[in-house]
C-alpha cells in the first residue's frame, strides 16, 4: 500500500477543481504538498481559503510554471530539485479541455492540448521516475479520462491524449515495477470542475454547453475514490459509477456507443440528420 501521511506529493494543475480537491483530501491524509499551476497568484490565494479550513498537512512550495514546454518541464523539476525533499508521489492532474470538430479547430489549439494532456505527464514521469528507481520508491498518478477508453465527437483531440495516457501508463507500469515505484491511470467521467467551461469551436461546438453539466459528477467523491486507488496501488482506477459503466459498455457492446455517438452527432447539429 501507498502511505499519504508524510509523503510528498507533487500536484500539477493543483488550482483546477480536481486540483483542489487533492490538495484538500491530501491535507488532511497528512501529507506533504509540492503545488504547481500556471498563475502562482491564483494558486496561493486558493490554497489560502484551504488552509483555514484544515490545519493537517504541510504546504511545501507553490509554483508558478507553464507546463506546456519541455522547458518549463525541466524547470519544474529542477525547481523541486532545490526544495532537496525527494518526491514520494507525483500526480499529472494538469490537463485543459476543447470541443469541437477536429478540422474546425486551430491547428494551435488541439497541439497544445496534446502538449499539455499528454507530453508534459510523459516528461515529468519520465524526470522524476529516474530519481524513484535510484530510491527504490515512489508513485506516479496520471489523471486520464473516460474520454481514454471511449472517444466521443467533438472530443477527439482530448480523446486522442488520454488515450495515449492510458497506452503510456500500461506500459510504463511493466517499465519501472520492478523497482518498486508504482503507476496509476484514473478514469474519471465529466465532473463538475472547470473544464466544462472549455473553448468550443465550429458546427459541434455551439450546442454543445449544455450536454455534460446535467450528468457531470461530484468531483471530492470522484478524488476520493482516486485517492483510495493510490493507496491500494491500482493500476487503473475507474473513480465514477458512469465511467465504471462506459469502460464495461465499451469492452463487452461496443456498439451501443457506437449508437450513443451517432444521437450526440446529431443533437450536437441541433436534431438536423446524423
Amino acid at each position: 500500500m501507498t502511505q499519504l501521511n508524510k509523503a510528498v506529493v507533487l500536484i500539477t494543475g493543483a488550482a483546477g477543481g480536481f486540483g483542489q480537491e487533492l490538495t484538500r483530501q491530501l491535507l488532511e491524509a497528512g501529507s506533504r504538498l509540492i503545488l504547481t499551476d500556471l498563475d502562482a497568484t491564483v494558486l496561493r490565494e486558493q490554497i489560502a481559503v484551504i488552509q483555514c479550513q484544515i490545519t493537517t498537512g504541510e504546504i511545501l512550495a507553490c509554483l508558478g510554471i507553464d507546463l506546456s514546454t519541455h522547458e518549463g518541464c525541466e524547470m519544474l523539476y529542477r525547481q523541486v530539485k532545490a526544495l532537496n525533499i525527494p518526491v514520494d508521489i507525483l500526480i499529472n492532474n494538469a490537463g485543459i479541455a476543447l470541443f469541437g470538430r477536429m478540422d474546425e479547430i486551430p491547428n494551435e489549439k488541439w497541439e497544445r492540448l496534446i502538449q499539455i494532456n499528454l507530453l508534459t505527464p510523459m516528461r515529468l514521469s519520465a524526470l522524476f521516475a529516474t530519481d524513484m528507481i535510484d530510491r527504490q520508491q515512489g508513485h506516479i498518478v496520471n489523471i486520464s479520462s473516460v474520454a481514454g477508453w471511449w472517444a466521443s465527437p467533438g472530443l477527439t483531440a482530448y480523446s486522442a491524449s488520454k488515450f495515449g495516457l492510458r497506452g503510456f501508463s500500461e506500459g510504463f507500469f511493466h517499465e519501472v515495477k520492478d523497482y518498486n515505484v508504482k503507476v496509476t491511470a484514473v478514469y474519471p467521467f465529466f465532473s463538475r470542475t472547470p473544464i466544462l467551461q472549455c473553448e468550443r469551436f465550429g458546427s459541434l461546438g455551439k450546442n454543445s454547453h449544455d450536454l455534460a453539466e446535467y450528468v457531470a459528477t461530484d468531483p471530492a467523491k470522484v478524488m476520493r475514490a482516486t485517492i483510495r486507488g493510490i493507496i491500494h496501488n491500482k493500476l487503473h482506477v475507474f473513480p465514477d459509477a458512469t465511467a465504471k459503466n462506459a469502460h464495461l459498455i465499451k469492452r463487452y457492446f461496443p456498439q451501443i456507443l457506437n449508437s450513443i455517438n451517432n444521437e450526440l452527432v446529431r443533437r450536437l447539429k441541433g436534431g438536423q440528420g446524423k
